[in-house]
């Protein structure tokens, strides 16, 4: 791939965008390369933390190649705003834990990536932002639907329109982002959390994260029916005996995600 860096460390999985000169601009060809790794990592039973980060020291993604967006015509561009939406809802639905470890400027479609995933880790020097209503356009990569539902549409209203960019006390200040921490330690700030999550049940967190995902699209009582389908899952697993046999022997459990 050309514009994607793909690596695999035990069960983490990191996917680094790889057009540093351009600011980690998404133009169609990283939107192609960014679906098939996804597709890729989706049925891999073996990854069971995902990692997504920006190539160099200033950007995780200022959004959209603008660029590359001022040489398409009106039918190019409905089919890039179809791809960058079609590639982060399919980010969003992984079964897998997916993390946006924000090293740099994240602008536009670059929020918009962060957001599609379940956390977001950002380095204190960073700047990030929703800023298409000054480009006289409107978030079409699901930040108008994904950032209300973080933190609340006035809120969410207050950054759109405004475009508003976000220091990174500001962005953990407003529930934007995760955690904040300093660019030389956002790598292992990131490892830490993802580890906490790694010794785990891996089914287990899956299974949680689909419970709360499927569930807050749903009233109550439909949402705890999803919750009650995804215990039982949980339930046949070698790895819940392993639990309770480790707790019995007061050790530490192994888990196989089986």
């Amino acid at each position: 791939m050309e514009t994607i860096r793909y690596e695999q460390r035990g069960h983490l999985a990191f996917i680094t965008l790889d057009r540093p000169d351009a600011m980690n601009a998404f133009n169609y060809e990283m939107l192609a390369e960014l679906s098939q790794v996804t597709e890729s990592i989706r049925i891999n039973p073996d990854i069971r933390i995902v990692v997504f980060t920006g190539a160099g020291e200033k950007a995780f993604s200022v959004g959209a190649d603008l660029k590359e967006r001022k040489t398409l015509n009106e039918q190019q561009v409905k089919r890039n705003i179809y791809k960058i939406g079609e590639v982060f809802t399919t980010i969003e639905n992984l079964p897998q834990p997916t993390i946006a470890m924000m090293n740099g400027y994240a602008f536009g479609g670059g929020m918009e990536l962060a957001l599609a995933c379940d956390f977001r880790i950002l380095a204190e020097e960073a700047l990030i932002g929703l800023t298409e209503t000054s480009l006289a356009i409107i978030p079409g990569a699901g930040g108008t639907q994904r950032l209300p539902r973080l933190i609340g549409e006035a809120k969410a209203m207050e950054l759109i329109l405004t475009a508003k960019r976000l220091t990174a006390q500001e962005a953990l200040d407003y529930g934007v982002v995760t955690q904040i921490a300093p660019l030389e330690r956002l790598a292992e700030t990131t490892g830490e959390f993802a580890d906490l999550m790694l010794s785990n049940g891996p089914i287990a967190v899956q299974q949680a994260k689909f419970a709360i995902k499927n569930g807050m699209n749903a009233d109550l009582q439909t949402g705890l029916h999803i919750e009650r389908k995804s215990y039982e899952i949980t339930i046949p697993t070698e790895d819940r005996v392993e639990a309770l046999i480790a707790f019995g022997e007061k050790r530490k459990p192994e888990f196989k995600g089986k």
